[in-house]
């Protein structure tokens, strides 16, 4: 059994004592991510190669060290360098008790620490309804307290006979269950359908950690304020919401079908979503109005997962496609779907704080942080409730964020993925990871951003012989250097892209590991005296061409078809073939390796430049390939196939016909096996290259059922302590509840604090100077302004030259704001009573 389902760790080793036990030692700054009792297997060690292959249980010591066997024996020679410790997925069997004894010892999961009760009081309510049924042939009558007070009795006697009774049984739980036990909640079923078929998945695949054993949950804060209400409010009326209305009410079914929601996404979570607002009837009244929005098409990647979509909605709007589907399953949903992207681009004119105001609530089904923080600040400028979820994988959180109750998505951050130095993408790769991403980047150069450049340069420079004049005079040109070897090389039929395929295989995987062996050979030491070509570099071994390779033949061939899509080169079937690709490769002359005096970066801290500097000569050899080309044509016709536009190429994961991921394996496997990697598949290679987050449809589905949980509680306007966090990992599996973090307070002055959903609005008219605008704060708070912002400038700093003298100035005149526009948000320090300076709330200046 694969425990928890997630990628075995590797860490790079830095020294191995030779002790009893012996102590690993990780890379500087590299923790080894390992556990207690994990198993660790080694391989690439040098020295101590007795653990080479052998697997050993080890003992955290700290983030950068463990303990492993007894490496002080003679069968251990000391350690000199590299290595790589990889952990070991151990499998491991779980037993499970019978359903007759867990219904008298449960094994509860808790998942409310809050309530450490609650788990315990559902399951005796749960056996008590079973009972209940078997006396009287029916469930609890609808909000019947007769009816609960023989549950309360039942639940009673079945704690009677438990083995471990629960000390005090929450007695308005099992009311609750009474009272509806004939109605069905959707966002629970949900939620726990989800968690359900995880489990069932557990069983046929024996991967992640089953459940041990009973999970009860509740959504009974959903209920609270329903104590006093006619129990007419929650009978039947026969039709398709009875079951809701048993459990929530009338009134509250009516708020729902009222609903105006915004939701910005419709992927995995989005459908899952929009399902749970058409089984509960939100926004089904004429007042009510989903608005959904997403600019993406929907991808053959899409279908395990958003399943409001099939085959045939490949490359259709993922919105306008939800929005059809979701009428489906209720015909009464109001809702209109949109393709903007929601950004600072569209706030003036799609997304304007108007709409936003218009809004009940916000729900996010973004697969983005920088995305979630944009609408995050859009919430809180506008004071709308945000709900915010996601998933990778097994695991899934939900945030409730309601305006004045509890912090935003932005008040916490997670610490930003740590980036792949330059230098290790481009000449030392450590992992099969880093060799995938170079083949993308190096598909986006070849194959995107270089047509792209060459059909800029020839749309602003028209006559070829004018360009060649201007550099051969001297001047500079953006981009003439790679247009004229692109130009110089564009071949005119297959058998061209063929010979230049062959040529970037001995540039790519020959002749660049002969370059760094030319410029580090493999003896080269640092100034310490350690081996530069030491773990976690690792030295190249260049690769020699051969036709019996299906690697090698692979990229050849997928690197020949789409430049000949780029160059406009017709094929066929026929071309594909091994003695055609064979005949073509024995025409090729390849050149004989020239060691270069390019500089190769080593340092890691030095990111990638911006732009390589173009010298004298450089230009000079620009012309002359132009030249070349312009002489080597015969008439306007001939030359002017070279100059027409290439078609760059749009990466596309999801098309097994366009050779693209075909290339990036190849590619990606040819580089690792260049520097003695092991290589990846091709599905790995897709789920990397093509950027796909892990998502599970058991995951989605109950986040999105917790989430529809919580905006229920939203349209009730409950109290903070009945919101609930929650995060989530079905592998292990893990379901935690947490009250959202309250907002926190800043304190100005006495009897003067705000919040970050505070706004302090200032209207003025059309002679409103900076001076006023001061006197304003002077008067009605009674502190001096240190600074006043708008976006990224600075509109007043007393300290900066010349900005005193822009107080006889009006606010129209300093902020030229844009026609139409009737006010801005401002951003305005204090000086408090200590002399510091303290950011207040975003001020609202009101032009008129």
């Amino acid at each position: 059994m694969d425990l928890n389902g997630e990628e075995p760790k590797e860490s790079f080793i830095a020294d191995i004592e030779k002790a009893d036990p012996g102590v690993v030692t990780c890379l500087e700054n590299r923790m080894h991510g390992f556990e207690d009792g994990d198993t660790v297997t080694f391989r690439e060690i040098k020295g101590m190669t007795a653990l080479n292959g052998n697997m050993c249980k080890i003992r955290v010591l700290t983030p950068y060290a463990y303990s492993i066997c007894d490496t002080s024996t003679d069968q251990f020679a000391p350690y000199e360098h590299d290595g790589i410790a990889t952990q070991v997925k151990v499998t491991s069997s779980t037993h499970f008790e019978s359903l007759k004894k867990q219904l008298h010892a449960p094994a509860l999961l808790t998942p409310d620490l809050s309530r450490f009760e609650a788990p315990g009081s559902i399951h005796l309510g749960i056996c008590a309804l079973h009972k209940f049924r078997e006396l009287h042939g029916r469930f609890p009558n609808i909000r019947c307290n007769k009816d609960a007070a023989l549950l309360e009795q039942l639940a009673e006697d079945v704690n009677s006979q438990m083995e471990q009774r629960v000390d005090s049984i929450d007695k308005n739980l099992i009311r609750n269950l009474s009272y509806t036990s004939q109605g069905c909640f959707p966002p629970l079923c949900a939620a726990l359908g989800g968690i359900a078929a995880q489990e069932g998945l557990k069983a046929l695949t024996g991967k992640f950690t089953p459940l041990k054993q009973w999970l009860h949950f509740d959504a009974s804060e959903v209920l609270s304020g329903f104590e006093n209400s006619d129990v007419q409010c929650f009978l039947p009326r026969q039709n398709r919401y009875d079951a809701l209305r048993i459990c929530i009410g009338e009134e509250l079914c009516q708020q729902l079908c009222n609903l105006r929601i915004f939701m910005v996404g419709c992927g995995a979570i989005g459908c899952e979503m929009i399902k749970n607002y058409a089984m509960i009837g939100i926004s089904t009244a004429e007042k009510g109005q989903i608005t959904i929005t997403d600019n993406d098409l929907i991808e053959k990647s899409n279908l395990n997962r958003q399943f409001l979509f099939r085959p045939h909605h490949i490359q259709k709007p993922k919105s306008t496609t939800a929005a059809q589907s979701a009428l489906e399953i209720n015909p009464d949903l109001q809702i209109e779907a949109q393709q903007y992207k929601v950004c600072p681009q569209t706030e003036n004119s799609a997304y304007t704080d108007a709409f936003f105001t218009s809004q009940d609530l916000i729900v996010n089904a973004l697969d983005n942080v920088e995305a979630r923080r944009y609408v995050d600040s859009r919430c809180v400028v506008n004071q709308r409730a945000l709900l915010e979820s996601g998933t990778m994988g097994a695991k899934g959180h939900v945030q409730v964020i309601v305006p004045h109750l509890t912090e935003s998505y932005s008040t916490q951050r997670d610490p930003p993925d740590e980036d792949v130095p330059y230098c290790t993408l481009k000449s030392f790769p450590a992992t099969v990871e880093h060799c995938i991403q170079w083949a993308r980047d190096k598909f986006e150069s070849q194959f995107s951003q270089k047509p792209s450049l060459f059909n800029k340069f020839w749309s602003s420079h028209q006559s070829p012989l004018h360009v060649v004049e201007i550099l051969q005079n001297g001047g500079t040109l953006d981009g003439s250097v790679q247009v004229s070897r692109l130009l110089e090389r564009r071949p005119s039929d297959w058998d061209g892209c063929v010979a230049l395929a062959r040529l970037k295989f001995e540039k790519y995987f020959n002749h660049k590991a002969k370059q760094l062996l030319h410029a580090f050979p493999a003896d080269t030491k640092l100034k310490d005296g350690s081996l530069f070509w030491q773990s976690p570099k690792r030295p190249p071994t260049p690769v020699v061409f051969s036709q019996k390779d299906v690697t090698h033949m692979s990229f050849v061939v997928t690197t020949a078809r789409i430049l000949a899509e780029m160059f406009g080169v017709n094929w066929n079937s026929q071309d594909l073939l091994p003695e055609r690709i064979a005949q073509i490769l024995a025409a090729v002359k390849v050149p004989e390796f020239r060691p270069s005096s390019k500089v190769i970066i080593t340092d890691e801290s030095v990111d990638k430049p911006e732009e390589d500097t173009v010298t004298g000569d450089e230009l000079e050899d620009a012309a002359v390939r132009i030249q070349r080309v312009i002489g080597n044509s015969t008439g306007d016709q001939a030359m002017g196939w070279r100059f027409n536009h290439l078609k760059p190429a749009d990466f596309e994961k999801d098309d097994d016909s366009n050779g693209h991921i075909d290339f990036i394996t190849a590619a990606s496997n040819l580089r690792a096996e260049m520097y003695s990697i092991d290589p990846a598949d091709r599905l790995k290679t897709k789920r990397i290259a093509g950027r796909i987050v892990p998502a599970i449809a058991t995951t989605t589905a109950a986040v999105a059922g917790l989430v529809t949980i919580e905006l229920i509680k939203i349209v009730k306007k409950s109290p903070i302590e009945h919101y609930k966090n929650c995060f989530l990992n079905l592998a292990l599996p893990v379901l935690v509840f947490s009250e959202p973090g309250a907002v926190e307070r800043t304190v100005v002055k006495d009897n003067l604090s705000f919040t970050l959903w505070d706004k302090w609005e200032v209207r003025g008219h059309k002679d409103f100077t900076l001076q006023d605008f001061l006197n304003y704060f002077k008067g009605k708070h009674g502190f001096e302004v240190t600074m006043v912002v708008h976006g990224v400038r600075m509109i007043y700093v007393p300290v900066m030259p010349g900005h005193r003298k822009r107080l006889p100035q009006t606010l129209l005149k300093l902020i030229k704001p844009s026609q139409g526009k009737k006010y801005v948000d401002l951003v305005v320090s204090f000086e408090s009573d200590n002399s510091e300076d303290i950011p207040g709330p975003p001020v609202r200046y009101y032009f008129s």
